[in-house]
């Protein structure tokens, strides 16, 4: 996971997997969206192949990458655990549901005239 959390701390690797979200392009059309040198996008992308996150192939000469979804699995699930709500927050939810339900019901079955004792 530190791997993965260093790779995404760089903008221009933040940027990079923006790029590769919804398709695979190669190392020359990456480069290209960036005002760095070549050599320091093909470093970028080192990085995040290294972590995990993109994939290359070399197709004759050029290098392809893609975005690689798995490389993201440990950290979505540990910031997932850090963002969802308690377990308690959750019981009391589903408490709140029950009382608008059973409210409910029984102003549907006052309404229609039959009454109930509890």
């Amino acid at each position: 996971m530190d791997l993965v959390a260093g790779a995404i701390a760089d903008p221009v690797r933040r940027d990079i997997l923006a790029l590769l979200q919804h398709q695979r392009l190669p190392a020359g059309e990456i480069a290209a969206h960036f005002a760095i040198s070549r050599p320091a996008v093909s470093r970028h992308l080192r990085v995040l192949r290294e972590s995990g996150l993109v994939r290359d192939e070399l197709v004759g000469r050029q290098r392809f990458y893609t975005l690689d979804p798995r490389g993201f699995a440990e950290l979505t699930a540990w910031l997932t655990r850090l963002v969802a709500p308690p377990a308690w927050q959750q019981r009391l939810d589903a408490l709140e549901t029950e009382v608008h339900r059973t409210r409910r019901e029984r102003r549907r079955d006052t309404s229609s005239g039959e009454e109930h004792t509890a």
